[in-house]
């Protein structure tokens, strides 16, 4: 696990039994550092699941003005270079794995969001940094098939992630009421399952998946 928030990183390892790395993803020195440090701990590296984002929402422009351009460069910084980043140090040493039996030697798993392709109204910033995500998965995903890394990207609907940690209960439920069915916020785990299957089934590459209960979002 790598997270700028090591205390956070190191709870969550604990729960899973895993080990955690305190690392900034727009860094390209120290996600070097973690993927080096995981190759070596681990014996290689063959599975990336990139989930690194953040989301401020302001409309283009306010009363007070237009958008601070700071604040969109800051997450598409994070969200979309922060992503590229690491892939591009993950596949670097995936590239050295010994291939499997169809010459697979990694995973890379990106999460993007439906707001790359139904953006509310303050979700500039975010929805382009998120559709970033989803317009590369294909061009990399054949870049690095001759190296046998797969790339897919999972783009989830409302899910009950840290992001809606600071919304009142009443919020979050009517938020879940939106989706079709099941009506609901999706789970993290549910997003495990999904990641779990990209990376067991070979044939799923160069693919961007909703994950959002059949939702499709209204302006508002």
């Amino acid at each position: 696990l790598v997270d700028r928030d090591a205390e956070r990183a190191a709870e969550v390892a604990r729960e899973l039994d895993q080990t955690a790395f305190a690392a900034d993803v727009t860094s390209p020195e120290q996600i070097g550092a973690a993927v080096n440090l995981a190759r070596e701990r681990f014996g290689g590296l063959h599975i990336t699941v990139n989930c690194a984002g953040i989301g401020m929402a302001l409309r283009t422009v306010t009363r007070e003005g237009p958008h601070p351009l700071e604040v969109f460069e800051t997450v598409i910084r994070i969200n979309l270079i922060g992503t590229f980043n690491v892939i591009r140090l993950a596949a670097a040493v995936m590239a050295q794995n010994a291939p499997n039996a169809e010459g697979e030697r990694g995973v890379i798993v990106n999460t993007a969001s439906i707001a790359a392709f139904d953006g509310q109204i303050g979700q500039a910033a975010y929805s382009a940094s998120k559709g970033g995500i989803v317009g590369m998965t294909l061009p990399i995903a054949r870049d690095l098939s001759r190296d046998g890394i797969r790339v897919v990207t999972i783009a989830p609907g409302l899910f009950d992630t840290p992001l809606m940690a600071s919304l009142p209960e009443a919020a979050r439920v009517s938020l879940g009421q939106q989706v079709p069915f099941p009506s609901r916020l999706g789970r993290p785990e549910e997003y495990a399952q999904l990641a779990q299957a990209v990376v067991e089934n070979p044939m799923l590459n160069g693919e961007v998946i909703r994950l959002d209960g059949a939702l499709r979002m209204g302006i508002r």
